[in-house]
Parts: structure tokens; sequence; C-alpha cells
């Protein structure tokens, strides 16, 4: 392959137009060959562009479910440039059908026989809103949680959160096992794999323990539990993490050498929670997830919103593969130039264009983000670059 020089005076825009129609580039390169030389730090034609979501969810504009924000006319030409001239990494879950859905596993437990008595889901509207809430029986308590969502835009707002004390934390905890365990199905993964073909590749989507923990609570509460309720935390972490840990080990033996994104990361970073816990509420958990991955030949890619300077060497040791969406200031705290300087030998860099730059900048100037954003990922030796927005 053609690898590029990033010290050459060819400017950055001209070496990454992105692919006409087709899989392959004009070198002949697949889109799957760029991506996957990218995770294994082996020369490429050009870096790659990827724009997240679009392209990596998955979507059907032809479903006509008021819900489905992507069958509106809109969002077409966006969706038909991702598929025809972007690198794909279509983001799928063993477990889901859309991977953050945090009510897939619960919804399976009310209609077991074994746990349909503790959890029960009621579904009814308000006015424009659809609405879901979960009561789960544990400990003498009841625990409950509500959802919901607005046909015109597509995110599921938690308005109750399950745990709202550390009453309702030590109940939680009194949940067997059992509860937490996992139906897992590869098929939706071959099956993506085998559509995409090579015009990119599958990664596998997963949450690690902070983010399951976390997500429990109201962001308030958790913090406080974080700060002042370390022992009760630890408890609650290592009782959701052997199922992902399980889950985690057969899905990368089975559908061995794919890249993954494990998220979570940022509800131990600041400005949530200050680095020194970053070790012990990320690091010691997902950890085993990084080793299982890599163990079958997998990539992992750790996703961390937010301030990231105090913790990249935490995450390089941890065994990352890679990192996203290294966010610059103010939402982040690093730029892209010393992070490749210093981590790129170690880490794959996915990056760093923020939403808010796409919607507020003119072209002409956006152009020129690009530009730049391109210079700072590739310049200098590194094991690679995926031109990408923030989540």
């Amino acid at each position: 392959m053609l690898k590029v020089d990033e010290r050459t005076i060819i400017p950055a825009w001209d070496r990454v137009k992105p692919d006409l129609q087709g899989s392959s580039g004009e070198n002949g390169v697949t889109r799957r060959e760029r991506l996957m030389a990218i995770l294994q730090g082996k020369p490429v034609d050009r870096p790659a562009v990827n724009l997240y979501e679009v392209g990596g969810f998955a979507v059907d504009p032809s479903d006509p479910d008021e819900f489905n924000v992507y069958n509106d006319p809109s969002w077409q030409p966006l969706l038909q440039l991702a598929e025809e001239r972007t690198d794909l990494i279509r983001m799928r879950s063993a477990v889901r059908s859309r991977s953050w859905d945090p009510y897939r596993t619960l919804s399976r437990q009310a209609e077991s026989d074994e746990f349909r008595d503790l959890v029960r889901f009621d579904k009814y509207v308000e006015g424009e809103w659809h609405c879901t809430r979960v009561r789960i029986r544990a400990g003498g308590r009841t625990l409950s949680s509500t959802t919901r969502r607005n046909v015109q835009v597509d995110t599921v707002w938690t308005t109750e959160h399950l745990l709202k004390s550390v009453e309702d934390l030590d109940a939680y905890l009194q949940l067997p096992a059992g509860f937490f365990a996992e139906q897992i199905d590869l098929a939706p993964l071959v099956e993506e794999d085998g559509r995409v073909g090579n015009r990119g590749i599958v990664m596998v989507d997963t949450e690690d323990p902070i983010c399951a923990a976390a997500s429990l609570f109201d962001m308030g509460d958790y913090l406080t539990i974080a700060m002042t309720e370390p022992k009760r935390l630890h408890g609650l972490l290592e009782k959701l993490a052997p199922p992902l840990y399980a889950r985690t080990e057969q899905v990368s033996r089975d559908f061995p050498g794919h890249l993954w994104r494990i998220y979570g990361a940022e509800y131990a970073a600041e400005p949530f929670l200050p680095p020194r816990l970053f070790r012990e509420y990320v690091v010691r958990y997902t950890e085993p997830m990084v080793r299982a991955i890599k163990k079958h030949g997998g990539f992992a890619r750790i996703h961390c919103h937010g301030r990231i300077h105090a913790l990249l060497d935490a995450v390089c040791e941890m065994g990352a593969d890679a990192i996203d969406p290294i966010e610059p200031a103010p939402h982040g705290d690093v730029d892209l130039a010393s992070v490749r300087r210093v981590y790129g030998e170690r880490l794959v860099l996915f990056g760093n264009i923020e939403l808010t730059d796409i919607e507020s900048m003119e072209p002409a100037e956006f152009k020129k983000l690009v530009e730049r954003t391109l210079l700072d990922g590739t310049h200098g030796p590194g094991r690679g670059f995926v031109l990408m927005p923030s989540a």
C-alpha cells in the first residue's frame, strides 16, 4: 500500500479525498482494508474518514414508524453520503438491537419464569410523549425508573432514575446474580459484517461497568455515591462486571479480530470526578475487557468525552488500542497534535471534530478546521488516525 508521508507538502485536504461510489479508493484499497491497516499500525493510502453515528447506527429509512426520524427525506442525502463516500464503522451489540437501549435485558427478565414477579413494564402516552415505566422489586423495596421519547428526536430521556438513595442501592445489590444474565446473539454482528463487505468494518459496541452503574442514578446522586460511598459503588461494580466480562469473552472469541468501542469511562473523568478515581473505577474494571478483546485478536477503543489529559497514561496502561473523540477545549483539555506526539505510537486516534463546529461554522472556515485536524492527526510517527466527529 502507498504510505502517506506525514511531512509531505501535499495539502491535507487533497490527501483525504473521500472514495467515489464503490468499495475501493483510487489506489485499489478497500475501505475495510484501510481501516484494518490503521488499527494494525500499517501504512495506508490516506487517513480514514468516518461520520460516527451516521453510517454507524442501525437505521432503516424505509421504516414508516413515527419514531424513526431517519425516514424523513431530509436525512437521505447525508445517509447516502456516509454509505457511498466514507469509511464505514457499523456499531452493533450482541445483546441489544440498539447498543445503548437500557431496557433490552430487563424486558427479557420481565418475560422469564424466574424473574417475571420482580419486574413490571408499563407503557403509556402523555401528550406527544411515549413513556415507559419499569418497576423492580428488590430487597423489600420497589425501585422504579421512567423514560420518555418524542417522535421528533432520536433520543430517550430518563426522567426518573432507578436508584435514588443509598437504601435503593443496597436493595438493588440483593438481586440474584442470575437477574443480570444476558442472552448473547452473534447473528446481527455476523450478518452486518457480511452486508458492509469491503465498504467498512463492524465495531462491537459495549458499555463498561462504570457506565452500567452510573446510568442507574441521576448524575448528582451518582457523583455523591462515587465520592462518599466508594465501598458501595465497588459493590455495585462487582455485581455488574461479571456479565459484561462473560459477554466480552464469548463475543471476542466467537467474533474475533474486530474493533470494539467500550463506552462509559467519562463517568470517572473530569469534570465529573478527579483523575485519581479513574484507575479505581475504570481501569480496575475495564482492563479485563480489554485483555479479553486483545486475546482474541480484537482492538479495544476507549470512548471518553471530557478532560482526558490526566487519563491517557492509564488508558495506555490498560492496553487500549485506540481512543475517541479527543475533544479540544472547551469540552476537553487536549489538542490533537500533542496527543499524536506523545501517544500516537501507542493509540489509534479517532476525532477530533466537534459537532458544534459542524453545526455553526461556515463551509470555508470548516474546511480549514478539517485541514488542520488532518495535519495534527497525521504529523510525525504514529499508529493511525481516523477523522471523525464527536458523538
